[in-house]
């Protein structure tokens, strides 16, 4: 498969049960790989991190199976973890990065290990460097999003920032307009939903779309009743890990019809199912007053209302957002969530010269 001359991008994107990677020519995919991870597989791992190892074989295995020669590769681009808030962009691995994906800030998750992996594997190779490309972590916010109401609770920004951030450039690239130009509202349809206002190139404001903000998704709850949540913490009949499985997890399309597919959702709605048909248009409806919240962000000078992610392929539930909110700005949809190809997107614009890489401190 690898040509001499070829300059490869590796892309590495550990998720809780699986390990996606893929190798590119600029943003042209040669190598896609999936492997899905069994309980049983991972239950030896007390921790997350001691996945490293397991996962980096793995990831090199297929790879050198592919016929793709490693010393070909200029850049390996992992998923970014739960490292401290940081503005978006693409940051060079180092050993502060490297502490704190290992020990991080807000807790494990299996995206911490993309940023170990890729800097082990770029110092195993010649002439290749390890970066990360906006985390989940990505932290833009206005000065006065932050205030929630109260001080001991603060509004903190953690979204779907990969993907907002790629669909954005592709769709300001498609009308020959810069990113950093445009007002836009990107509406990420997944397993979580975040809904961000992007001035000029910064996400001023966004829903935390992890646990407990904005509209309720395929898994999450979403913003709740604040005194019917408290009383019931204190009721006795849950514990803490119970009450927060019920927000993540647990909550939404799992609650109301145990499901997390919005597939089988949908299956429902079609056969007729009529309590189906009205969580998910609650669910939609959550979604578009998410969106008006945000026009009012950017003063209602918005570009472009962008809808990407998995659920994005569902025409049914994407009209019943665009009626509600297409008088706002014209509506762009962009299905599915491609990681992979917006690591090597901007692995390529380091590459490319087009942007420096960041220092994490």
């Amino acid at each position: 498969m690898s040509e001499a001359g070829n300059t490869y991008i590796l892309t590495i994107n550990p998720g809780s049960t699986s390990t996606k990677f893929g190798v590119f020519i600029g943003t042209d995919p040669v190598f896609i790989k999936t492997i899905r991870h069994s309980n049983e597989e991972l239950e030896p791992f007390e921790k997350i991190t001691d996945q490293f190892n397991f996962r980096k074989n793995l990831i090199l295995d297929e790879v050198r199976d592919a016929g793709i020669q490693l010393d070909s590769i200029r850049a390996v681009v992992g998923r970014g973890g739960l490292l401290k808030p940081i503005e978006s962009g693409v940051y060079a691995v180092n050993e502060a990065m490297l502490r704190d994906l290992r020990n991080s800030p807000l807790g494990e998750h299996a995206s911490n290990l993309g940023g170990l992996i890729a800097w082990d594997i770029a110092h195993s190779l010649p002439d290749a460097g390890a970066y990360i490309a906006n985390p989940v972590v990505v932290d833009e916010l206005d000065d006065v999003a932050r205030l929630s109401g109260h001080p001991l609770f603060p509004r903190i920004s953690i979204f779907h920032a990969l993907n907002q951030k790629a669909v954005a450039r592709q769709h300001a690239k498609s009308v020959l307009r810069k990113y950093e130009e445009m007002n836009l509202i990107v509406v990420h349809l997944g397993g979580g939903i975040s809904v961000g206002a992007h001035c000029q190139g910064r996400v001023v404001d966004v829903n935390q779309a992890l646990d407990g903000d904005g509209p309720f998704s395929p898994e999450r709850t979403g913003t709740l009743p604040a005194g019917a949540l408290v009383r019931m913490c204190f009721s006795g009949k849950y514990s803490e890990k119970q009450i927060l499985k019920m927000i993540k997890g647990e909550g939404g399309l799992v609650a109301y019809l145990g499901t997390n597919s919005a597939y089988e959702v949908s299956q429902m709605v079609e056969q007729g199912n009529e309590n189906a048909a009205l969580v998910y248009q609650a669910m939609a409806y959550q979604v578009a007053k998410e969106i008006g919240a945000m026009a009012t962000v950017l003063r209602f000078q918005v570009d472009s209302i962008l809808i990407t992610g998995g659920i994005a392929h569902d025409k049914y539930f994407v009209n019943q957002i665009i009626e509600r909110v297409h008088r706002i700005a014209p509506v762009h949809v962009y299905p599915g969530e491609d990681e992979l190809k917006a690591l090597a997107m901007n692995g390529l614009r380091i590459l490319n010269k087009e942007t420096e890489a960041k220092i994490y401190v």
